[in-house]
C-alpha cells in the first residue's frame, strides 16, 4: 500500500492563514469542505501516512483526485465560509444532521397584505413567524382553537379568502367569532394585521400583558352591567390561560434559552433540542446522523448549531450547548447575524453560548441529554430490528468475510477483568441478527496472562461443548451444542488469533471467528496483516457493535456481581453478621468499594451493627 497520495501539496505551498478546503474527486465533485484557522497545520494532518490515518479520514482522501483552499481573513470568515459551502454543495463525507422526522409548526403569514395563521410543516414562507416545533399536530389544533376566539386572526386558503372578498360575505369562522372577517369589511386590514401581531407576540410567551388586560376589560364591562361582553372577557381569560398551562414550567419566568443535548458512539451521534421561552417549553427538534470522518465533538457542535439555525430558526440570546468549542467566539458572531437578519426576531442583541453546571438550567441539560441518549439508542434499534435490514446485515457480513453462507447463529465473546485479578467472560448470541438471551453463558477464570491468553481459555472451553468432549453437559445444555455461523471477539488480531488456535487445537478450524476492535471498528480475521472496513454506515457494522456491546454489558454485569458475591462471602466470615445485616451494610454503603473506605464510626451508624462489630468488620476488609 502507498503510503503517500499523488496530489499531496508541498508543505511550504500551504498558506498558514485562516481558510476553508475542499477535497475534490475525479469528477470535480466536492467530498469534504472544512475549514481551519492555519491551513498548513489543518491539511498536513491529512497528507500524513496512510496506515497512520483513520480509515473513514483514509476512505476520503484516497478517493479524492485534489485538494483546493480559500483563504480568508478571519476565522470567523471561513466559519461563515465552511457553512455556505456545505450547504451549496452537501459533500458526502461532511456530517449532515436530518431531522427524527418532519415536525409541524404554527405559522403566522406576516409577509401577506392579510396575514393568516397556519399550521404547517413547510418552512421558508417570506416573512412569516414560526412557533414550535409541536410534536403533535393535535396539539398546534387545539392551540389554535383556544386562541382564535381572542386573537381572530383569518386562517382560510386565500382562494376561499377571494371568494369571500368578492361576496363580501365571511365564512363560517367569521360568523361564529374566530376570524375578524377583514373579508367582508368588518375590520379594516390595518386592524386585522394588528390582530396577527398580537397573536404572535402571545405566542413568544408573553402573556401577562394580555391576561392583565382582559381583566381589567372585564371588571369595566361588569360595572357598566354589560355581563355578556364581562362573560366574553372571562371565557378569553379561560383560554389564554389554558394555553399558557399546557406548556411546562422549568424555568423563571422571562427566561429565554435553546437548550441542547448530545449523544455520539464511534458511528452515530444523536442531537436533541428544547425551544425555552419565558420559561416554558415551547418546542422540542431531534436530529440523528451517521458520521463519516473521525470528527471531534467541537465538529460535532458547530454542526449541530448550523443545523438547527441555517433553515431560518430564531436562536435564542443564551445557547446551552454540552461543551464549548474552541471557535465558540466565532460560532456566537455566526448565530448572532442569523438573529439579526429576521426581521421579527424582537431583541436582537448577541448570542451567548454557554454550559450549565448547577441549579434548574443544568437540570433541564441533563434532562435533554437522556433524551438525545435515548434518540440514539432508538435509531440504533430501528435499524437493528427491521428483518430485510437484518437480513442485509447478514448478507453483508458473509460477503465481507468471504463465508460459505450468511451466519444465522452468531457468538460473541469478551473478557473483563479488575487489574487483572476477578476475570470474567461473557458469550452472548444471536440468531437471524437479534439477540436470543436464552444461550447467553458466562465463564471464570482462574487466571490468565493476559487478554488473549484469557480468551484463549474461553473458547477452548466452548469447543469442549461442541467436539463432544462433555457429552453429557452437551445433552443438559440443549442449544448450548449448537455450532454457530461465526464467532466474534472483542478486540483486533492478538484476540482473535488466540480464539483461532483454540478452535483449531479442538479441531473446529472450520468455524470463522473475527474480531471487533473498538478503537477504529475494524474487523481482524485470523493471520491478516489488514483489517475488513464495512462501510460506516452498513447495517451490518452497526449489528457487529451491537453484539460487541451486549458482550462488553453481559461481561461487566457478571464481574460485579461477582465482586458481591466475594465481598458477602467476607462478611460472612465475621462473628456476629448475619444475613440481615450483611445486606443492610451493603445496601447502605452502595458498593463494596465504598463499603471498604468508611471508617468504624461510619459502619456503626448502619442499624444492628454496634461498635465492637464495626471496628471489626473494618479491620476484616481492610486485610482483605
Amino acid at each position: 500500500m502507498a503510503t503517500e497520495l499523488a496530489y499531496r501539496p508541498q508543505t511550504g505551498d500551504i498558506p498558514s492563514s485562516p481558510g476553508v478546503y475542499r477535497f475534490v474527486d475525479s469528477n470535480g465533485r466536492i467530498l469534504y469542505v472544512g475549514k481551519a484557522k492555519n491551513l498548513r497545520a489543518r491539511l498536513t494532518s491529512y497528507f500524513a501516512p496512510l496506515n497512520t490515518l483513520h480509515e473513514r479520514t483514509r476512505r476520503m482522501v484516497t478517493s479524492a483526485v485534489d485538494v483546493k483552499w480559500t483563504t480568508v481573513g478571519t476565522e470567523f470568515e471561513a466559519l461563515q465560509l465552511e457553512f455556505t459551502w456545505i450547504k451549496e454543495f452537501d459533500p458526502p463525507f461532511n456530517i449532515q444532521f436530518r431531522d427524527d422526522k418532519s415536525y409541524p409548526y404554527l405559522a403566522i403569514t406576516l409577509g401577506e397584505k392579510v396575514p393568516r395563521v397556519l399550521v404547517t410543516r413547510k418552512r421558508g414562507i417570506p416573512h412569516a413567524r414560526y412557533f414550535g416545533p409541536y410534536t403533535k399536530t393535535w396539539a398546534i389544533r387545539e392551540t389554535l382553537d383556544l386562541v382564535l376566539p381572542v386573537f381572530p386572526v383569518r386562517s382560510c386558503t386565500d382562494g376561499v379568502y377571494k371568494r369571500a372578498e368578492r361576496a363580501q360575505r365571511p365564512c363560517l369562522l367569521g360568523d361564529i367569532g374566530r376570524c375578524a372577517a377583514p373579508c367582508a369589511g368588518r375590520v379594516s386590514v390595518e386592524e386585522h394585521r394588528s390582530i396577527a401581531l398580537d397573536l404572535a407576540h402571545f405566542m413568544t410567551g408573553k402573556n401577562d400583558e394580555y391576561l392583565v388586560r382582559l381583566r381589567l376589560q372585564m371588571a369595566g364591562a361588569s360595572e357598566e352591567q354589560n355581563y355578556e361582553l364581562a362573560a366574553k372577557y372571562r371565557d378569553n381569560i379561560v383560554a389564554l390561560e389554558t394555553v399558557a398551562s399546557k406548556s411546562s414550567v422549568v424555568l423563571p419566568e422571562g427566561i429565554d434559552v435553546d437548550v441542547f443535548g448530545l449523544a455520539q458512539d464511534d458511528l452515530s451521534a444523536a442531537v436533541q433540542l428544547f425551544i425555552v421561552r419565558d420559561g416554558r417549553i415551547r418546542g422540542v427538534r431531534a436530529w440523528t446522523v451517521d458520521t463519516e470522518l473521525d470528527i471531534d465533538t467541537d465538529d460535532l457542535i458547530d454542526n449541530m448549531l448550523r443545523s438547527a439555525y441555517d433553515d431560518g430558526e430564531v436562536p435564542a440570546r443564551s445557547i446551552v450547548v454540552p461543551q464549548l468549542p474552541a471557535d465558540s467566539s466565532e460560532v456566537e458572531r455566526w448565530l448572532t447575524e442569523r438573529r439579526s437578519v429576521s426581521a421579527d426576531s424582537g431583541d436582537r442583541g448577541g448570542v451567548k453560548l454557554r454550559t450549565a453546571v448547577r441549579g434548574d438550567l443544568a437540570s433541564l441539560c441533563a434532562t435533554v441529554a437522556t433524551n438525545a441518549r435515548q434518540s440514539l439508542a432508538l435509531y440504533k434499534t430501528q435499524r437493528a430490528a427491521d428483518f430485510t435490514t437484518r437480513s442485509q446485515a447478514l448478507s453483508d457480513i458473509q460477503s465481507a468475510l468471504g463465508l460459505p453462507e450468511a451466519p444465522l447463529r452468531i457468538e460473541c465473546f469478551d473478557v473483563s477483568h479488575l487489574g487483572g485479578s476477578k476475570i470474567v467472560a461473557s458469550m452472548v448470541v444471536f440468531e437471524d441478527g437479534l439477540p436470543k438471551k436464552a444461550d447467553y453463558r458466562k465463564f471464570s477464570l482462574a487466571d490468565a496472562r493476559d487478554d488473549t491468553d484469557a480468551m484463549n481459555q474461553v473458547l477452548a472451553r466452548r469447543a469442549r461443548y461442541l467436539t463432544g468432549v462433555e457429552r453429557d453437559e452437551l445433552r443438559a445444555e440443549g442449544s448450548f451444542a449448537y455450532k454457530p455461523g461465526l464467532f466474534v471477539v472483542d478486540g483486533a488480531l492478538p484476540q482473535v488469533n488466540a480464539a483461532a488456535l483454540a478452535l483449531r487445537d479442538a479441531g473446529l478450524g472450520d468455524i470463522p471467528v473475527v474480531g471487533l476492535s473498538k478503537r477504529l471498528e475494524e474487523l481482524w480475521l485470523p493471520g491478516e496483516q489488514f483489517p475488513v472496513i464495512l462501510p460506516r454506515t452498513s447495517d451490518a457494522l452497526f449489528l457487529m457493535q451491537k453484539m460487541r456491546d451486549e458482550a462488553h454489558r453481559f461481561a461487566i454485569s457478571f464481574q460485579r456481581q461477582s465482586r458481591k458475591k466475594d465481598i458477602a462471602s467476607v462478611l460472612t466470615e465475621i462473628p456476629g453478621l448475619g444475613p440481615s445485616r450483611i445486606s443492610s451494610l451493603l445496601k447502605t454503603f452502595g458498593s463494596v468499594a465504598q463499603l471498604k473506605k468508611a471508617d468504624a464510626s461510619s459502619i456503626s451508624q448502619v442499624p444492628g451493627i454496634s461498635e465492637k462489630l464495626a471496628e471489626t468488620i473494618q479491620q476484616t476488609l481492610s486485610g482483605s
